[in-house]
């Protein structure tokens, strides 16, 4: 489990197929690939088969060098990422998981990205604050609300807005300068991954008979 509070921003090396000479096997579907990448606070206490989030994608640690690690890239993660747009001297977002001790200094992220969104601007705000407008898939508008939590590369952010599928963040002069955000440009992938807390609760209520009110009893009956 992560908290999507950034600890360091890494840079890949380099980036390839793992077994096949590109990254696309016969039959058109993507194949694995391997992500190298040089940094040094997440290393601190890193071990072979321990877990990374690399731009918020939870990876294991499959090589460790004194100045980097490697992991590999299964074909689920190319699809549903923006890993396999990755290239050498991208900048990417490292976090460690959270330990027990740990504060959750952000919100519960699993590493689990559910899709990516398109980047449409990082406009100013004054004073080093921003406005991050995001388009999301359909798919994940009805696990996205006013106020509600977001991860966006690994970073929790607090939705400031979602109209007609573009999603607002503000991103505080921090944040601005220990992430890959400002180094975006209009039609980039950003990853995304809502919140766990939320895609619980839908899969409940699809659960209930919402053809009849919603009561207080209804709800009693279904065991809440």
């Amino acid at each position: 489990m992560f908290t999507g509070i950034i600890e360091e921003l890494g840079t890949v090396v380099t980036t390839g197929a793992t077994t096949r000479a590109t990254t696309r096997d016969t039959t058109g579907a993507t194949a694995g690939s391997r992500l190298s990448i040089r940094c040094s606070t997440v290393l601190s206490d890193a071990a072979l088969g321990a877990s990374i989030a690399v731009n918020g994608v939870c990876l294991t640690v499959t090589g460790l060098r004194p100045d980097g690690f490697s992991a590999d890239l299964a074909p689920e993660t190319l699809e549903r990422s923006n890993l396999g747009d990755l290239r050498a001297g991208s900048r990417v977002n490292l976090e460690r998981p959270l330990s027990p001790s740990g504060r959750m200094n952000g919100h519960i992220v699993q590493g689990h990205v559910d899709g990516t969104g398109e980047f449409l601007s990082l406009d100013g705000l004054g004073e080093d604050n921003w406005w991050l407008r995001i388009r999301i898939p359909d798919e994940l508008d009805p696990y996205l609300v006013y106020k509600g939590s977001i991860a966006i590369d690994g970073i929790s952010l607090t939705v400031a807005s979602i109209v007609s599928g573009v999603l607002s963040v503000t991103i505080i002069p921090h944040t601005f300068r220990n992430t890959t955000l400002g180094g975006y440009r209009p039609g980039a992938r950003v990853n995304l991954e809502c919140d766990i807390l939320a895609k619980h609760v839908e899969k409940l209520l699809r659960r209930l008979d919402l053809k009849q009110p919603l009561t207080v009893d209804k709800l009693r009956e279904q065991g809440y």
